[in-house]
């Protein structure tokens, strides 16, 4: 096709159907600029960019979008022909001028490319998207006809952006509501990412096609009967085979073949109004066995994005599954439309409170994604934000929330506020109190109670199923341990730096601090700190950057010593000794939040122990003979000591060799249980010799008690020798 077979008269007339006594002019004035801009230019399909900015256009007017988004579909890539935004503003408007650029700052977000330059792009995007959220509607008419172009694309290309499509332009037509753009997405997107099974499936039901398109007529009469005989009027019945891609995300979670996925058509009866909606689900419900928990009301509750109707499933007509679906001919017209149902920005309207609580939830993504800095998480969240609902709760003031299926009490605290997700410590469903790890149902009501002594817990962690429930827990967690990790830094800085007379603030007065932070490249002490505390910056590294007067080379300096010397004058400082039920650990008056018990060693209380700094994971305690220990940096050593009385219980391994008699496994477990020790393991092994020997790991209170438990396994007939390990 030449540019000079081009025209907008199509587009003209469907905008001509809706925009009633608007002028169409700046339509022909788009047309003539675009023409100017894109003379020559090809789409990467082959076909000139004019004819594909010509679809995308007459997309968004088949929405019966505003004239602003028609024409911005018209000009949305001319900013990356050299035209300016200026140009545009005076030419078309503000408006027009802030759509195109917000298309055309999110063009190239692709999901495979460098990580942290994919998260900022996708961040622009919903940043475009919150602004103005007309932006999305031009670049979804611009993906979809992308997506019906890609044939002519190599594999890689075309799977990378089938990929984004599915992972993030699908969910945000699903979260606008527009049903049918969003089930187009979906099965252009499955078509390249699965293109056997795409191919597979289509073929299987295009040859079913006849038989399904009876059943639908003969089911059709029969509900039409039924629905008469209890004077129920449909305006009509539809009946549609569901989506590819519906039936073969249902085949991979059921695990069941084609012919077993009994609902691949659905039916939608259209009323008059609402109380025939629930005349009709009765009737429906009286002469077919409803399935238990697939009845949604989202009538009296609708969905966030608007969407209103009854869905029910039912065993129907020759005892196969058949989905019905019941609304009005308004709640059917925003179900296949979303946003653009009642677009707000027709000429002369407000917003409506629907729509505005729908921007509302995408400047509250937005918002909620700011925070996060890491790459990784971020798209993480952005993807776990997008998920398609599967469970519907409601406040107690009947405010529906939604969820992925397993969501808990702690992702409908936060979907209520960061405030009382952090302070949940229960709730009450449905009058009845329940714990943190039930997991909600639709329907559910639901009242959080809080406590403000209560703070996120790590596994808080493993029982959301929120992205925004977890990001929020992983970021109280990171503040908490940057809390810890500055106290932990500064208590280790304190100590080292006394033994050359100086002090932080002696440092901070002097100035000496600011060389310091310069010379490591920290953005501030606390900064500094908590890098001291992670191993990040060491001590001695501290030391050699600064080089103030009070180092100077006339000054006792520390000996050097032996790793093993170290270790004992390290102990000796802290004058360790067995303290019976002692299990705490002490750093200095640093509580043990940072502390974790080194799994290669094993040491217990009683023990002499020494911790060592790790990156990134607090202190590592080991025992002061630990050979992994001996072998880091002494510097990254701090002293630590047993303190406290708490009653836990300490992991310890023991080697037990023995004659290879009846019952010795037994007799040894028996001993060990009379100790009041928990075995938490016991592999066996005969030697070529004929001895078993018997690699324990068990639970011991403290040093006292692992040597009383070794001392009666020396004890017993038949075993030759028992030593810790």
């Amino acid at each position: 096709m030449t540019v000079s077979m081009l025209n907008i008269t199509g587009l003209k007339a469907i905008a001509r159907g809706y925009l009633h006594d608007v002028d169409l002019d700046p339509l022909d004035k788009a047309w003539d600029f675009a023409v100017k801009v894109h003379t020559d230019k090809k789409h990467f399909s082959g076909v000139l960019y004019l004819e594909h900015v010509l679809e995308v256009a007459s997309t968004l007017a088949s929405m019966h979008l505003d004239l602003d988004t028609v024409v911005a579909g018209l000009l949305h890539g001319v900013l990356k022909e050299g035209v300016t935004v200026a140009q545009l503003d005076k030419d078309f408007g503000r408006s027009v001028a802030e759509i195109v650029e917000g298309c055309t700052r999110i063009t190239r977000v692709r999901y495979n490319s460098q990580l942290a330059h994919q998260a900022e792009n996708v961040r622009k995007m919903l940043l475009a998207i919150a602004a103005d959220i007309r932006v999305l509607l031009v670049k979804l008419a611009d993906r979809l006809q992308d997506m019906c172009s890609l044939e002519s694309m190599d594999s890689e290309y075309r799977q990378e952006v089938a990929r984004e499509t599915m992972d993030l332009y699908a969910p945000l037509a699903s979260r606008l509501g527009i049903d049918w753009l969003k089930r187009e997405l979906e099965d252009q997107s499955f078509r390249y990412l699965h293109p056997d099974e795409y191919l597979e499936l289509s073929t299987k039901l295009e040859s079913s096609f006849a038989e399904r398109q009876k059943y639908v007529e003969e089911v059709i009469d029969i509900i039409n009967g039924k629905l008469a005989e209890s004077n129920v009027f449909p305006v009509r019945i539809i009946g549609r085979p569901k989506h590819l891609y519906s039936i073969y995300k249902k085949l991979l979670a059921q695990k069941i073949p084609l012919e077993r996925v009994y609902d691949k058509v659905a039916f939608r009866i259209i009323v008059n109004t609402v109380d025939e909606c629930y005349a009709a689900l009765g009737v429906v419900h009286e002469n077919w066995a409803p399935v238990p928990g697939r009845i949604k009301d989202f009538i009296s509750a609708p969905k966030a994005n608007n969407y209103q109707s009854m869905h029910t499933t039912v065993v129907g007509p020759q005892n196969n599954f058949i989905e019905v679906q019941i609304r009005t001919e308004k709640m059917d017209r925003v179900a296949q439309e979303g946003v653009a149902a009642h677009w707000a920005y027709k000429e002369g309207q407000t917003i409506g409170s629907n729509d505005a609580k729908l921007f509302l939830e995408l400047k509250k993504l937005v918002n909620s994604l700011q925070e996060v800095e890491d790459p990784r998480e971020f798209l993480e969240n952005v993807r776990g934000e997008l998920y398609t609902p599967e469970v519907y709760a409601l406040t107690p003031g009947g405010e529906v929330k939604e969820f992925p299926e397993g969501s808990c009490p702690i992702d409908f605290a936060y979907a209520i506020h960061t405030e009382v997700g952090d302070h949940c410590v229960g709730a009450k469903v449905n009058d009845r109190l329940v714990p943190l790890k039930y997991e909600l149902q639709n329907g559910d009501i639901v009242e959080i109670v809080t406590s403000k002594a209560q703070h996120p817990r790590r596994g808080w962690l493993s029982l959301v199923k929120t992205s925004r429930a977890r990001g929020r827990i992983r970021s109280w967690l990171r503040r908490e341990e940057k809390e810890q990790a500055v106290h932990l830094g500064r208590d280790i800085c304190e100590r080292e730096l006394k033994r050359y007379d100086t002090t932080l603030k002696k440092m901070v007065k002097s100035g000496h601090i600011k060389l310091l932070l310069k010379e490591l490249r920290c953005n501030s002490l606390d900064d500094l700190l908590a890098k001291v505390a992670s191993g990040i910056v060491t001590v001695q590294g501290l030391v050699k950057a600064l080089q103030p007067p009070e180092f100077h080379d006339d000054k006792e300096q520390p000996q050097e010593s032996t790793p093993r010397e170290l270790a004992a004058l390290l102990v000796a400082q802290q004058n360790v000794g067995l303290q019976g039920g002692d299990s705490g650990i002490s750093i200095d008056g640093i509580d043990d939040m940072l502390v974790k018990i080194s799994q290669c060693c094993h040491p217990v209380p009683g023990d002499a122990i020494i911790g060592f700094i790790t990156t990134g994971r607090g202190i590592s305690v080991h025992k002061a003979t630990c050979e992994n220990l001996l072998v880091t940096d002494p510097q990254r050593w701090i002293a630590v000591s047993w303190s406290g009385a708490q009653a836990i219980q300490h992991r310890v391994e023991i080697l037990v060799t023995a004659e290879n008699r009846r019952g010795i496994v037994a007799t040894i477990s028996a001993a060990i249980n009379a100790d009041d020790a928990n075995i938490l393991g016991i592999p066996t092994r005969i030697t070529p010799a004929g001895i078993v020997e018997l690699q324990i790991t068990l639970e011991v209170a403290n040093l006292e008690h692992l040597q009383v438990l070794l001392q009666h396994l020396r004890q017993l007939d038949s075993v030759i020798s028992v030593r810790r390990v």
